[in-house]
């Protein structure tokens, strides 16, 4: 952030000092300067801004901020190791800054150019359109075994667990997203949000 405003404001400055002084761009130490001053440091500067965004637009608190993911990120406090998201958190099994990043690693800006896109929507829903309830909130296309193998793939707690091995193919189903972790009921209480009325919570990590 000091960076950012460190480089636009030397950059406004010689800008001023440039149209105070158009003779210096006659010379070509000027003409060097006028380019450093209205293409290299605003480029340096908007690269500082937009790397620091993305790095913020990773972390919990950034995911949250929004008004309808409030209801999220009390999930991730909720008193029962069967809410996956919550057993992950309260577990240090993902890091706590970053915790929606983390198994959510295609969303929006960080996805495929069809999820850019989406995220652009939901730039105009938050600001122009109708938000929708926490519980009306899905994923638009079924949540890939990809994210939870950026963790567990090749862990021995994943490769021996007994209930991976119930057919002699099903562990390669899963790695290759053939078989969802979310389905058969292994995994399948993820946020549940509407169910949170009734749920117990977690004080320790607040």
């Amino acid at each position: 952030m000091l960076v950012d405003v460190l480089l636009v404001g030397v950059a406004a400055v010689l800008a001023l000092w440039l149209a105070f002084r158009p003779q210096l761009t006659v010379s070509r130490g000027g003409k060097i300067g006028c380019f450093i001053a209205l293409f290299i440091l605003p480029a340096l500067g908007a690269w500082a801004g937009f790397d620091m965004q993305m790095y913020h637009a990773e972390t919990t608190s950034f995911c949250l901020s929004c008004h309808v993911m409030t209801e999220y990120g009390h999930s991730l406090y909720v008193d029962d190791p069967s809410y996956l998201p919550a057993r992950h958190f309260q577990n240090n099994l993902v890091p706590r800054d970053a915790a929606c990043y983390t198994c959510h690693t295609d969303y929006a800006m960080f996805g495929t150019l069809k999820a850019k896109v989406r995220g652009v929507r939901h730039l105009y829903v938050q600001y122009l359109g109708t938000i929708p309830k926490p519980e009306n909130i899905k994923l638009y296309e079924p949540y890939n075994n990809r994210e939870c193998l950026h963790c567990h793939a090749g862990a021995r707690s994943y490769v021996e667990a007994a209930e991976h091995h119930k057919s002699p193919d099903m562990l390669s189903r899963i790695d290759s997203n053939q078989l969802s972790c979310m389905s058969n009921n292994c995994h399948d209480i993820v946020h549940d949000v509407d169910t949170l009325k009734d749920a117990t919570f977690w004080k320790g990590g607040q």
